[in-house]
């Protein structure tokens, strides 16, 4: 009766788990061979063995045939082996039966341990083998509850789990809320969910419009690549495969509708939808947008790198809210990509001109012709510094300059360095100075030039200078300024304020002539 209880429970295990009959049997065997173990208290390598027919368990101690025996519980001799099997031969294993014991508590509690990390283990086993397939699959559950800021999820058959990292910023979720996620992970082993799902990695707006556009359905639109910063914005490059359909225009929809349905359920993330192109530079300006770009051009074709010229008012929108633009496009195109506006490259290409005129100025001091100098600014040299620092193999791959014609310019160029060096610093002093004095011409009040008692001293004085010029005679008042003239008579002194005036001295030759005009 028991042993058909055992059966039965066997079964039920196997479908409520969803797990192969075979296995469960083989965890029973594993569980009672190790309770065995406990009650023999023996090294001997014991093995069990589960009759599906009656039910019962059998035991057996196994050992191994070697040349030389060492360990008599688990190795036994061909000499002995043959006794027992004619046919034995070396590494040949036998079982030797051995009594079934009765289990007690610890081995019975041994062998639920045993039982319960097997079912486990094949549990955990066939979830990975179900769901390592759909990685990348959209899939609907119900948020069960949050742990650490993770969301647990359920999906029916099992869990999944909804890491902190893989949330989108601007959603909320509560428990039993309905949740739409992609499959981005499963785990083989260890403690929780296998299942990890995602709500910010870029397959889910992929997986969004194919639901939402039927040409991406059929294959008619493709998507190429897609760059997600996530609850914020996203960016996504479309190709058609038929010259008569519009990949942007399918994308949008009738008036926007078929993306509008994708903003929502992301919870109004922003989507930008631009045409892939096989050219790099075309497709790096079409990645850009909305911003409008004058001019796309190669930096580094090993590396990947585009250098991007837009207007000055178009700056900011090209780089985008903290780099947003441009970082996600260049996760689209695949290059990394440098972004200046116009005046930030003129003002490149006056310092670059500037650094190779006084280039040309240094190295002709330096006694070179003008080809090697030419060959010198277009390998990339600029000064005399980095023709000193240069190894030989570099300055001698520069054509016109073989390996004597480098050690000398080497050394003209360490020669003349101190000399430019001392020219530069007193450049550098000679600018200071006059930028001192330009302020301190700035700072200084006009008036404070004038002192208290007059000019400064060396100055010829206002009223000195003015005391040779003719005096000028008083305004006469007019008859209907009354006011203003007895106030100027109010204002006059007395007359005994007035000194009285000094007798003219006459000359001789008056004094005569006026006495003979009396006579």
């Amino acid at each position: 009766m028991a042993q058909n209880a055992l059966l039965q429970a066997i079964e039920q295990i196997g479908r409520e788990k969803g797990i192969d009959q075979a296995v469960i049997i083989h965890a029973l065997e594993d569980a009672y061979a190790a309770a065995a173990r406990k009650m023999f208290k023996t090294g001997e390598n014991i093995v069990s063995e589960f009759d599906t027919e009656s039910g019962d368990f059998r035991i057996f101690a196994k050992k191994k045939v070697v040349p030389e025996v060492e360990d008599p519980e688990i190795e036994i001799s061909l000499e002995e082996a043959i006794e027992i099997e004619p046919s034995a031969d070396f590494d040949m294993e036998l079982r030797f039966p051995r009594e079934v014991p009765e289990l007690g508590r610890i081995a019975a509690q041994a062998a639920k341990q045993v039982i319960y990390q097997k079912v486990k283990e094949a549990e955990r086993e066939k979830i990975y083998n179900d769901f390592i397939d759909r990685v990348g699959e959209l899939i609907n559950g119900i948020v069960k509850r949050f742990e650490r800021g993770d969301m647990i999820v359920d999906l029916g058959a099992t869990e999944g789990i909804v890491p902190r990292r893989e949330q989108s910023r601007n959603e909320h979720y509560n428990q039993g809320d309905r949740i739409r996620a992609i499959i981005f992970d499963v785990e083989r082993s260890g403690k929780g969910p296998q299942v990890v799902l995602s709500r910010a990695d870029p397959r889910l707006v992929n997986k969004m419009f194919e639901m939402e556009v039927p040409e991406i359905y059929d294959g008619t639109v493709g998507i190429i690549s897609t760059a997600r910063d996530a609850g914020e914005r996203t960016k996504i490059a479309v190709q058609s495969r038929d010259r008569d359909v519009d990949p942007v225009g399918a994308c949008v929809g009738m008036k926007g509708n078929r993306v509008q349905s994708v903003i929502r359920e992301l919870r109004g993330e922003k989507i930008d939808i631009v045409q892939f192109h096989d050219d790099a530079m075309t497709f790096a300006r079409e990645a850009l947008k909305p911003a409008t770009v004058n001019r796309v051009s190669p930096k580094d074709l090993d590396d990947r790198e585009a250098e991007v010229i837009v207007a000055d008012d178009q700056l900011s929108l090209a780089i985008g809210r903290r780099g947003q633009n441009v970082r996600l496009a260049g996760r689209l195109v695949g290059w990394r990509i440098d972004i200046k506006s116009e005046t930030e490259k003129r003002a490149e290409i006056d310092a670059e001109e500037e650094a190779k005129s006084r280039a040309q100025q240094l190295y002709t001091r330096l006694g070179l012709v003008e080809p090697v100098i030419s060959a010198l600014i277009d390998s990339g040299f600029r000064d005399l510094a980095q023709i000193i620092d240069a190894d030989l193999e570099d300055l001698t791959r520069i054509p016109g300059i073989d390996v004597d014609a480098a050690l000398e310019v080497h050394d003209r160029a360490e020669q003349l360095l101190p000399e430019v060096l001392l020219e530069e610093e007193e450049a550098r002093r000679l600018a200071e100075e006059l930028a001192i004095a330009q302020a301190q011409l700035e700072e200084v009040d006009p008036e404070s030039l004038l002192g208290e008692d007059g000019p400064p001293k060396g100055e010829p004085d206002l009223d000195e200078l003015l005391s040779d010029s003719p005096a000028e005679e008083p305004p006469v008042a007019d008859a209907g300024d009354d006011a203003e003239t007895n106030s100027d008579a109010d204002a006059a002194p007395s007359p005994e304020a007035v000194p009285a005036a000094e007798p003219a001295v006459a000359d001789e030759g008056a004094a005569v002539s006026d006495d003979e005009h009396k006579e």
